[in-house]
């Protein structure tokens, strides 16, 4: 049986539309009250489970962590699709961003965080309209606060657009740029991105005193800003996704394996989920060949199949469909799959994995301050 993946519960496709509906005092899905400031806070990769093991390292965010406070990130568990999740209220079956990396309507294989060009436009591959769109339409300005140098980039036109894009340097910066946009007088919605943490897992592992100190920088920033906070101000912190530390016995090299791939065109999405792109009528043989093989620590779906599990939401647009993987390949136990063909090794030095299932992939905080 396969799993659901946007479920009934919170989920972060409701985090910032409770935010805009907050500022203008309007029932909301978390019970927000009336606010006139809003800082949402997206830790790259704190899942519930890492945050829960590094408790003592984290006095702020830690104690603030129940079963009341964590949420469903959605699926897949990248980034590229759960921030775009978040900033658009929509699930990716509705805004497009459907994995790492995907297949276009050119036929070709591109990275969804840094393929952008004139085949795939910001304002059209992303088809929904972000909260910020709508928070400018409500007279409401927004910020986007993050590393100077995703100012320009595609991603954050698709993902961040309707937002006056601030740069910060280090995580002090940014949250140093929230303090003073706090200050300021009248209504807003801000959303800050911290990247390092994700970063650190990805080179170190979760599990590493790397990013326990980091853990540790970011919780006394979060509780230097909450202690600042104004009459009707709030900061919410939540992850686009969580982390799973998988070491080099659990590379799974699925060429040594030529079965898994006859009737297989391409190999797409990422190393915790796979998407199959499949010859011709080839969707069932493949998925059943690996199910045989892998069925034992990998979910194995067709497209259909995870359509209809509602993986991707509760529907799929008929534009996004084709950019899903025929076969979908997402790893349970703590493995990742590559082509040991590839003499780039391309993501085989990654410890801290994501992009599957798990709980410890798909359950992140939300955590309030100033908003109850």
């Amino acid at each position: 049986m396969l799993p659901a993946a946007f479920t009934t519960r919170a989920s972060l496709a409701t985090v910032l539309p409770s935010s805009l509906a907050a500022l203008s005092g309007s029932v909301n899905d978390f019970g927000l009250p009336r606010l006139d400031k809003v800082v949402v806070v997206v830790v790259d990769g704190l899942g519930a489970a890492a945050l829960r093991a590094r408790g003592g390292h984290a006095r702020t965010l830690a104690p603030a962590l129940s079963k009341a406070t964590t949420i469903d990130s959605g699926f897949p568990t990248t980034t590229a699709a759960a921030l775009t999740t978040l900033t658009t209220g929509t699930t990716p079956g509705e805004h497009g961003m459907v994995g790492y990396r995907v297949r276009d309507a050119a036929g070709r294989l591109t990275n969804q965080l840094s393929g952008w060009d004139e085949l795939m436009d910001p304002a059209t591959w992303q088809r929904s309209q972000t909260v910020f769109e709508r928070a400018a339409e409500a007279g409401i300005p927004s910020i986007a606060i993050g590393l100077p140098k995703y100012a320009g980039s595609g991603f954050t036109a698709a993902a961040l657009r309707g937002a006056e894009f601030v740069g910060g340097r280090t995580p002090a910066d940014r949250f140093a740029v929230a303090e003073r946009w706090l200050a300021t007088p009248g209504p807003g919605l801000a959303y800050l991105y911290v990247a390092e943490l994700d970063q650190l897992a990805h080179a170190r592992g979760w599990e590493s005193p790397e990013w326990t100190t980091a853990l540790e920088t970011i919780d006394a920033l979060v509780a230097g800003l909450a202690r600042r906070l104004g009459p009707r101000r709030a900061v919410l912190l939540t992850a686009d996704h969580g982390i799973v530390d998988v070491p080099e016995t659990g590379h799974v090299l699925y060429d040594g394996a030529p079965e898994l791939l006859d009737g297989v065109h391409e190999v797409a999405g990422e190393p915790r989920m796979l998407h199959l792109y499949t010859e011709d009528g080839a969707a069932d043989a493949v998925a059943s060949r690996w199910r045989d093989s892998e069925g034992d620590r990998a979910w194995v779906a067709t497209r259909a199949d995870a359509v209809e599990a509602g993986w991707f939401g509760p529907s799929v647009d008929p534009g996004v469909a084709p950019r899903i993987g025929d076969v979908l390949v997402g790893a349970r136990k703590r493995i990742a799959y590559y082509d040991d063909r590839d003499p780039q090794r391309t993501g085989r030095s990654m410890i801290g994995q994501h992009g599957s299932l798990t709980p410890e992939e798909t359950r992140v905080p939300l955590l309030r301050f100033g908003a109850a």
